[in-house]
């Protein structure tokens, strides 16, 4: 049986979290790590099972090693750019987490690359993998909810509150993360939008700071914060469905809130990332004069494993679920608007090519 060697580069907590996903598989072998944390480089060969040769502090010498057919880049925003670039460079299928990158510009080079040189990927849009979402738009693409007329998105976390006391990270570091909450979290809105609905036609955005000092954990001096704690924005979508979003990390009480409502002439849809096995239809009873609340079961066979489409990808098949450089290249487009929005406070069209 032919393995496919991947290597890793960014071995903190999300890359573990795909390690235990690719373990299943019969046809891969983790080859190699990269990491500048060489304590955490060392517990991650050893969780994985590759000798300590095989830990790079260099991105660029593991994607030049032989023994590695594929990369999993699960990095701060900052180099995702230039990993993905030597993976099309050196002809390697690649895996990058979102955002796809911190900014437009950086996606629009990629994108050019890619297409002069293709080379299979994916990016790590994950909640359209999510059964419930899926179902959600089995229902959408069905008819259920008649025609759409608007959506409602948010997505909702609160480890970034003032009563968390969250130290300075790089996801509060600019030049590192690009945007705050809205890359974080507001580019999985805007690909669950893409998913459900269809591409943005024109947003109107806002993005504030609540925090603007942290305590730098290393000195315990206090840095100042210049990425959004709170993102909004209003978008028309196609077929001109009005579309309402917020995120932010500042909401207490709010775990990892993301969900969307969907609503028609014919009733409305509730789904949530805080609910695999539901989701609520609410329709109009014209007898009773009021509305019903529906929870419809999701099937049991909605939900996709992004790693088992990759792998169905690499193995040579087909897939038409995976989200790919194409998909991070609209997310940053939508962004690039929103941030552009949000400081000329003006509405800003889209032109999706």
């Amino acid at each position: 049986m032919k393995k496919f060697g991947f290597g890793f580069v960014g071995l903190g907590g999300m890359a573990s979290a795909h390690l235990r996903n690719l373990h299943r598989f019969d046809d891969v072998a983790i080859v190699a790590g990269c990491d500048t944390n060489a304590d955490m480089a060392e517990k991650f060969a050893e969780e994985a099972g590759f000798p300590a040769n095989k830990i790079y502090d260099d991105f660029e010498k593991l994607i030049a090693d032989p023994d590695v057919d594929v990369i999993v880049c699960v990095t701060p925003n900052n180099t995702h750019a230039a990993i993905i670039r030597s993976c099309i460079q050196a002809g390697k299928p690649f895996m990058a987490e979102k955002p796809f990158t911190r900014t437009f510009e950086e996606a629009t080079e990629l994108m050019g690359l890619i297409e002069k040189k293709p080379v299979m990927n994916m990016i790590g849009f994950s909640y359209r993998y999510q059964p419930q979402f899926r179902y959600a738009r089995e229902l959408i693409q069905s008819g259920k909810l008649g025609p759409i007329r608007h959506v409602f998105i948010q997505y909702l976390q609160s480890w970034g509150s003032a009563a968390v006391k969250m130290p300075f990270l790089w996801r509060f570091d600019e030049p590192v993360t690009g945007t705050g909450t809205l890359g974080d979290l507001g580019s999985h809105m805007i690909d669950m939008a893409r998913f459900l609905i269809g591409e943005f036609e024109e947003v109107s955005g806002r993005l504030a700071t609540f925090i603007h000092e942290r305590k730098d954990p290393a000195t315990g001096e206090l840095k100042p914060v210049h990425v959004d704690d709170f993102a909004s924005f209003h978008a028309k979508l196609d077929n001109d469905i009005e579309a309402v979003f917020q995120t932010t990390r500042n909401a207490i009480g709010s775990g990892n809130q993301h969900e969307a409502y969907i609503y028609g002439d014919f009733g409305t849809l509730h789904v949530s990332s805080e609910n695999e096995q539901t989701v609520t239809y609410i329709r109009y009873d014209a007898e009773k004069e009021q509305p019903i609340h529906e929870k419809l079961e999701v099937p049991t066979d909605s939900g996709v494993n992004q790693w088992d489409e990759f792998m169905k990808v690499l193995r040579g098949g087909q897939s038409n679920v995976i989200t790919t450089v194409v998909d991070g290249y609209l997310n940053q487009q939508v962004m690039e608007a929103i941030v552009i929005s949000g400081r000329e406070k003006r509405v800003v069209e889209i032109n999706v090519k």
